[in-house]
């Protein structure tokens, strides 16, 4: 282990993790990704600039995903194909296999490999299913989704990701994506039903619409609930009208925008 400004960074060969601090005076996401950025002379000390590429993603791969109960080795060999530093921004793309959110612009995040890896898991998506994305961001997920898939209708609200993310996803050959600008953080029924919906930010309430656009046998991945302590849930039409649901796990992340809200008590 290696102390880092109030950051724990744990080397493994070739890939370095980061873990939080858990002081209420832990600085913002975007201020410790600048400094660690500003000070990538002192990473590339540690290997992160002059890694060999297929060594680090492999660390990635068996030391923060497959120990978050990531063991599909379909999803795994997935991880291999689809190259997530190439959906990476630029600025940013040292730290492509690091455990922890990456600015986008537009105050977004992508998300944690870990994440994205446990939702296409946990999804079981085949090669006949109709996939809904909410939150285009990079274009990372939404490039898993549609290997796996038949179709992917990903809708974004920042006109900048839609474009951005489409130009990476028709250069790595991905044709089965479509890609819109638009507002569905409370539904996008006009492609539906799906057989597949993700929620890639989180909504304190999750809206009907998205479990009515479901098909008999479909699935929605959603994180549900108001910050620090977030549900992954995985809601599975069992039936026409009939829903299953199932929390796999807590997080945290940021919300969609103008996600659903509950009415709140106003003192």
């Amino acid at each position: 282990m290696l102390p880092y400004d109030g950051m724990t960074r744990i080397r493994f060969k070739g890939c370095v993790s980061l873990r939080r601090p858990t002081s209420a005076q832990t600085p913002s996401r975007d201020v410790k990704l600048k400094e660690l950025w500003n000070n990538r002379k002192g990473l590339v000390h540690f290997g992160v600039s002059t890694m060999n590429i297929e060594q680090a993603r492999f660390n990635m791969i068996e030391q923060q995903i497959r120990t978050w109960d990531v063991l599909d080795q379909e999803i795994l060999n997935l991880l291999s194909k689809v190259k997530r530093e190439e959906f990476v921004p630029q600025t940013y793309r040292t730290l492509a296999f690091v455990d922890m959110e990456i600015p986008l612009g537009h105050n977004e995040l992508m998300m944690q490999p870990k994440l994205e890896a446990r939702i296409v898991q946990e999804l079981a998506i085949k090669k006949t299913d109709k996939i809904l994305e909410v939150g285009t961001g990079s274009g990372y997920l939404t490039a898993l989704l549609a290997h796996q898939g038949h179709h992917v209708h990903s809708v974004d609200i920042v006109p900048e990701f839609k474009t951005q993310a489409e130009a990476k996803l028709r250069a790595h050959g991905f044709a089965n994506a479509s890609l819109e600008v638009g507002d569905a953080a409370r539904g996008w029924p006009r492609h539906g039903p799906y057989d597949v919906i993700v929620l890639t930010g989180s909504t304190p309430i999750l809206p009907e619409a998205f479990v009515h656009d479901l098909k008999p046998g479909g699935r929605l991945f959603a994180i549900v609930g108001d910050a620090p302590a977030m549900q992954a849930q995985l809601v599975t039409c069992v039936a026409e009208g009939a829903y299953n649901t199932v929390t796999l796990f807590e997080t945290n992340i940021k919300p969609l925008v103008n996600a659903l809200q509950p009415e709140r008590f106003v003192f």
